[in-house]
């Protein structure tokens, strides 16, 4: 069965449920971020060898585009069911230690859903190009992973410094800084700018293409034809998919169902054959990267 609207397949008690927020759930979505942070550098610094050294960089960067997912869904309202609650925590707890002002990127995205796929959408930039040539994709990851963009990224940001906006972001890190210097742990500090700078632009580019990049017709509206969902296996889940980020289709169609609903909704839709004849859903990340290059 196909539809035109994702209501017309889900009952009223159904779409009840789904948006449905919870804020212990919200709390929890949080609190695991800063725990996989908090984790990645205490094995660091507990077993400092180069493979944990690895793991640790990898889950910071995954868990830097995890504090931008909350920033995200908080500036949608959709984490919390306190919108006081979404307004600081989306602001302090995520877009403080990203330098991310959460009404800024409010602003800025909502435009994202009004236009997406459209030459008014303010992310077109980052996928009209796709599909692109096995070189051209490889090189853009290449200048991800040696740091030439995440370099190019701080430049820009401290050419434009002022203590007004990115006064609070240096607290954050003098913090951090000092944390891990009263733990014995100083050097650690060094990971969170290594993932920061050299692979969290390779995940953040990764995201965007699995979201947009790949979709089978940008200029529809029907958001089956210019976004996708991509089903992420555990482990991208952990690296490169935080937070239920990779139901990004589901997200378009209702932007009020909170993140961990999303994986609810994306089921409920399938058995009801909301996405039968639609090319719209990624079996993960291999699968995205595939789709990205011209045949």
């Amino acid at each position: 069965m196909t539809a035109a609207r994702f209501t017309d397949v889900l009952s009223r008690d159904e779409i009840a449920a789904l948006t449905r927020m919870s804020d212990w759930r919200g709390a929890w979505t949080v609190a695991v971020n800063w725990a996989l942070i908090a984790g990645a550098f205490a094995l660091a610094a507990a077993w400092p060898n180069p493979l944990t050294i690895v793991l640790a960089i990898l889950v910071l960067a995954g868990r830097q585009l995890g504090l931008g997912i909350i920033v995200h869904d908080c500036a949608h309202h959709a984490l919390f069911r306190s919108r006081r609650l979404n307004e600081r925590v989306g602001q302090w707890l995520a877009g403080v230690p990203m330098n991310t002002s959460l009404a800024k990127y409010r602003s800025y995205h909502l435009k994202h859903h009004q236009y997406a796929g459209t030459p008014r959408d303010p992310d077109i930039g980052f996928v009209k190009s796709y599909p692109v040539e096995r070189l051209s994709l490889r090189r853009k990851f290449v200048r991800d992973l040696t740091g030439r963009t995440g370099i190019r990224d701080l430049r820009q940001l401290l050419a434009r410094f002022s203590w007004g906006e990115q006064g609070p972001w240096v607290v954050f890190h003098l913090a951090l800084f000092g944390a891990l210097a009263a733990a014995g742990a100083t050097w650690t500090y060094a990971l969170w700018w290594v993932a920061y700078l050299f692979v969290y632009p390779a995940i953040v580019r990764l995201r965007q293409i699995g979201e947009h990049g790949v979709a089978a017709d940008r200029g529809e509206l029907d958001p089956r034809r210019n976004t996708s969902t991509t089903l992420a296996r555990w482990w991208e889940r952990l690296f490169v998919a935080p937070n239920h980020v990779h139901y990004h289709l589901e997200h378009h169609m209702a932007a009020t169902v909170p993140p961990y609903r999303l994986a609810a909704m994306h089921r409920l839709l399938k058995a009801r054959g909301f996405y039968d004849g639609h090319d719209c859903v990624r079996r993960g990340y291999g699968d995205v990267l595939r789709r990205a290059v011209r045949a």
